[in-house]
């Protein structure tokens, strides 16, 4: 079952990306890029608290911003087209505050909808 919403999140924020030509398409896929990570750290680590899940696809989707910085992501979209879609090519600062909204989100959905 998460396996199937991370997919359909994924596809979400695919066609959000390449059809919402402005920069609230952008922050829209961007977050939901982050849930998607969420979905798919709580299908690995089931019994994980969800602000833990929360903080670590936070700080996994800044990982992969930052390092935009570097240059390297570009490089390889120039190499091999698709790492464009994992790596990005530039740092944006928004993109951050996306993958926060997105983390964030996820994590107080669940928090929220869990039975006690």
């Amino acid at each position: 079952m998460l396996a199937a919403v991370a997919a359909f999140i994924l596809i979400t924020g695919l066609v959000a990306h390449f059809t919402i030509d402005s920069a609230a398409g952008d922050f829209v896929a961007d977050a939901l890029y982050a849930v998607m990570l969420f979905v798919v750290l709580s299908f690995v680590f089931v019994r994980t608290a969800a602000w833990r899940i929360g903080v670590a696809s936070f700080v996994a989707c800044a990982g992969i911003e930052l390092f935009q910085l570097t240059g390297v992501p570009a490089a390889l979209a120039g190499a091999f087209p698709p790492s464009r879609l994992l790596l990005g090519t530039t740092f944006t600062a928004i993109d951050l505050v996306a993958y926060f909204v997105g983390a964030l989100g996820a994590a107080l959905v669940v928090t929220w909808t869990r039975p006690d």
